[in-house]
Order: structure tokens, then sequence, then C-alpha cells
């Protein structure tokens, strides 16, 4: 992938534009993923969680959903080529600074986003969240989509950020709660490092396996805060961080940060059901 067909990169973060008092580039990240009607997960909490991080965000949908706190009642995917389509005209215009990937819903549609990475260099990095099922329950991944996703995603991704039910699920070992044991089977599946995070475990810590071993990233719970989209902005979060040039390790403890706090500020008076998280802090905003 990202070979002669690819398109050309940005330039590097790191360098300062060359007229004295110019403005940093602000990096430019894409969301390849499902949009959430209700406003709390997909492309809708990537693009909040992308401008809490300080990045320019962009999306490519995969699939329109009719959803809210409650669950999903109809989904509805977007062909593969307009995908391709969407990916190439903002790496064409803008440029891509990193990717995130989030639900990819069925095969077809996994054949299309894989088509569009390949339009990508491969210095590009690019995070998988392997979205399942939605914080409501609703299935959002066809169960026979799991092999392609194994073997047409995951071998390009710098890191993927399964939870406990989704590492089990990729890997098979369905009574495995040890997390570090699951990422590393997660990572013999091809992507260079894997993120297995906390939230649905005791003591919340997300742990990273990377090529230099294993990495626990504590933090605080917040159980009477509002999850729906928390998955959403740690991948998210890791992909703006990765983009504005810090290292994986880092990126991934900052990203733990901010999904956490969106936790604590979740909107549990938003909806019947599982209120979505606030990367934006809206609640000090409203009552400003």
């Amino acid at each position: 992938m990202g070979s002669a067909g690819s398109l050309v990169s940005r330039p590097d973060m790191a360098a300062e534009a060359n007229s004295e008092g110019a403005a940093r580039r602000i990096a430019a990240v894409l969301s390849i993923a499902g949009s959430d009607s209700g406003g709390g997960a997909g492309i809708q909490a990537d693009l909040k969680a992308f401008a809490r991080c300080g990045v320019h965000g962009m999306t490519a949908i995969t699939a329109i959903t009719a959803q809210n706190t409650l669950g999903v009642s109809r989904v509805t995917a977007i062909p593969p080529d307009m995908i391709v389509e969407q990916v190439r005209m903002v790496a064409e215009d803008i440029g891509v600074d990193a990717v995130k990937i989030g639900m990819l819903g069925d095969e077809p549609t996994i054949g299309g986003v894989a088509e569009a990475l390949a339009l990508l260099p491969d210095e590009v990095p690019v995070v998988v969240d392997p979205v399942m099922v939605s914080e409501s329950g609703s299935v959002l991944l066809a169960p026979e989509a799991r092999a392609a996703l194994i073997e047409r995603i995951l071998p390009r991704a710098t890191v993927t950020t399964p939870n406990l039910p989704e590492a089990r699920a990729l890997t098979g070992l369905d009574d495995e709660d040890d997390r570090a044991k699951l990422g590393a089977a997660v990572r013999e599946l091809g992507p260079r490092a894997v993120v297995v995070t906390g939230g649905h475990t005791e003591d919340g810590a997300d742990v990273l396996i990377d090529a230099e071993g294993e990495l626990r990233i504590p933090g605080p719970r917040h159980p009477d805060g509002a999850a729906h989209g928390s998955g959403c902005t740690h991948s998210s979060a890791l992909a703006a961080f990765l983009a504005r040039g810090f290292d994986l390790r880092e990126a991934a403890r900052r990203a733990r940060e901010i999904a956490s706090e969106a936790v604590a500020n979740g909107l549990r008076e938003i909806g019947a059901g599982a209120g979505p998280v606030d990367a934006l802090n809206v609640r000090a905003r409203a009552d400003a």
C-alpha cells in the first residue's frame, strides 16, 4: 500500500513555516467511520475529539446510522467507490497527517477502505478502532466481515484500539482477561501496536503492546460519567497526537487522558440511554 499511486504526503509536522513569524501548520486528520445521528459517537465524536486535540478534522463516511442513546434502528452503507472518492478528494487538496478508522460494517465497505488507504503514503499513521457493537448493544460489524477486517485493514494499522470484548472477538480468546496477552495476540494479526483499552475493566488501565514490550497506562475511571462515544474519542485523540508528531507511547498516554476527561464530563441528561461523552466541555460553555 502507498506505492507509486500514492498521493503526496504533507510536510513534516515538526517543520516551521519558512517566513519569519508565520504560524505553525495545523495537522489534518481523517476519520473514516460511520455517522451517528444522535451525535454521540462515530464521526460526530471524532470531529469533537480532533478539535479538542488541536487538529483539523476531515471525514470519509462509511455508513449512515439512524440511532439515538437507546439503540440503532437502521444502517445504510455508503458505496465503496464513494468512500474512496471522499478520501481521494481530501488527500489531493488538504493532505492527511493521520487516519482514524471506525465503523466499517460489512465486507464491501472494508474493501473500499482498503482501496482508499492505498492512496496514502505508507508513513501516514493509521489508528484502527475495531468497532463491533455500539454502546447500546447494536451490532455494527457483520460477523462474516471480521476476517476481512483482520486480513485487509489490521496489517495497515500503526495501532489498533480494541476494548476487552473486541480483543477477545478478534483473537478468539473468549475467556481471556489478561489485557497484555490479548494485546500480544491481536498484534500477531498484523498491526504494529495494540492498545487494549480499559473501559470494560475494574481498574480502567489501558495496556499498550508494541515492539518495545508492554506499557500500562493507568488513570481514573468515571462510572458516574457518560460513555457513549468514548472509544471513538480515544482512537481519534490517539490519531490526532500521532499527527502532531508525538511518539506512540506519549500519544497513547494523552489519548487516555482525553477520553477519561470526556467521560467524566459526559452529558448524562442527553437522551434516555447512555449519554454522550463531552470532549469539548460543552456543559461549562452552556453554564457560562
